[in-house]
């Protein structure tokens, strides 16, 4: 009798998502100011994690407390799902003159520009699993990349007595409190490059307090 264990296959990934896996075989968290964190955000046709779509992607690096000016990423994608309602929101017309990729070249360029970079958003479970699920849609693995929530970290910052875990702090309510202009606001790009800013803030502030860990900065 033939025994067979009931191991479960590996996925017959491509090479480009691959390269990707093989950027976390290393798992040393290093310095946390000598860490690349990327700040990203997605525009969305909608809110609903399953049905909407991405329809652009910005993104830019941080380290050493220092935006990297030069190591920014902004993709934009076809549209197959289009949400007229939220174009008020984003701006991003379906025949728009930008220029436009597929969203498997957009998954590729995400990929080996973020690489197992520490990830960095706003209301970070959504733009999360909407990513994850372009992967999925696409028969590729979930991200592997840790995250950090802005919302999140900007709570942990304040005094005891203002904590507030039910309080879904919005970017403009933080852009507000730590003085950071929101310029571009509602476009990936600007949208991320606030979301960095609005990191530096908090991530100073916290560093004044208490000598920061990764087990204290990052989503559990």
């Amino acid at each position: 009798m033939k025994f067979t264990w009931p191991f479960k296959k590996q996925p017959d990934y491509p090479e480009f998502f691959m390269t990707y896996l093989s950027h976390f075989k290393q798992k040393n968290k290093g310095e946390i100011y000598n860490t690349r964190f990327i700040a990203f955000d997605t525009e969305t046709t909608g809110f609903n994690r399953k049905e909407d779509r991405v329809l652009s992607i910005g993104a830019v690096a941080i380290i050493g407390k220092t935006i990297t000016v030069n190591d920014t990423l902004e993709l934009y994608l076809k549209q197959d799902v289009f949400n007229a309602e939220t174009v008020e929101i984003h701006g991003l017309m379906k025949s728009g003159s930008e220029e436009k990729i597929s969203e498997l070249e957009a998954i590729k360029l995400f990929l080996d520009y973020i690489k197992d970079a520490i990830l960095i958003a706003h209301h970070a479970g959504f733009d999360k699993a909407m990513i994850n699920n372009m992967l999925a849609r696409h028969g590729l693995g979930k991200l592997k990349n840790r995250f950090i929530d802005t919302g999140v970290m900007y709570n942990k910052s304040l005094h005891i007595i203002y904590k507030d875990n039910t309080k879904p702090y919005t970017l403009d309510f933080l852009c507000k409190e730590l003085n950071v202009q929101p310029i571009d606001r509602h476009t990936a790009t600007g949208d991320a490059l606030i979301t960095a800013l609005v990191f530096l803030k908090i991530l100073g502030r916290l560093g004044k307090r208490k000598k920061l860990s990764w087990g204290y900065l990052l989503n559990k």
